[in-house]
């Protein structure tokens, strides 16, 4: 391990541990992390000290208004990407090339996609899975446990409601800081009428 990873271990270890916040699973050798309940800042801070305390580099989505101003050389520094959110396309293929080429790749995607209630995740962490065929890990912190985690790790079928159904039993029983705040698991293609 290189010092620089060795560094980020040492630093959230001792973080954790004075938080009182424990780790559980195993990072994923790569995949499309989807993190939830996503429902605070403190939210990206564990996420940060998990992949620290896993000798992992998680490439972040983050919207681009949060790297205005002093947060962005943090951003940057801890692996946050940039996404426009009315233009993410370059952003995604140029995620999709570095995928192709690095054995090591975990991009993490908050798939509620914001800290206040919404209706429907995004379901850019589903089509991004199946278009790679890279694995989707269910990343997850539980505020009431003091968890944070990896979850399962598993290739998508295709059949969008029997794949979330494994998201919603995962998700069922994990809470965030504001439990009233979180998104229930559900793409809005769900619910959209079957193609003739």
């Amino acid at each position: 391990m290189n010092r620089h990873f060795l560094v980020r271990r040492t630093f959230a270890r001792v973080a954790l541990r004075l938080s009182r916040w424990k780790v559980a699973g195993e990072a994923p050798p790569k995949g499309i992390l989807v993190g939830a309940p996503h429902t605070s800042n403190w939210d990206w801070v564990l996420t940060m000290l998990l992949a620290w305390d896993s000798s992992v580099q998680i490439r972040l989505l983050v919207k681009n208004s949060l790297f205005k101003g002093p947060l962005g050389p943090l951003l940057r520094a801890t692996g946050a990407v940039e996404l426009d959110r009315k233009n993410p396309g370059a952003t995604i293929r140029a995620l999709l090339a570095d995928s192709a080429v690095d054995d090591a790749f975990l991009l993490g995607i908050a798939a509620e996609g914001t800290r206040s209630k919404g209706e429907y995740w995004k379901s850019g962490f589903y089509r991004i899975s199946r278009q790679t065929g890279i694995p989707v890990t269910l990343a997850y912190l539980d505020a009431p446990s003091r968890t944070v985690g990896w979850g399962p790790t598993f290739e998508l079928s295709g059949d969008v409601g029997a794949d979330m159904d494994r998201v919603r039993d995962f998700y069922a029983d994990k809470r965030g800081f504001r439990p009233d705040d979180a998104t229930p698991p559900r793409l809005r293609e769900e619910d959209a009428p079957p193609a003739e």
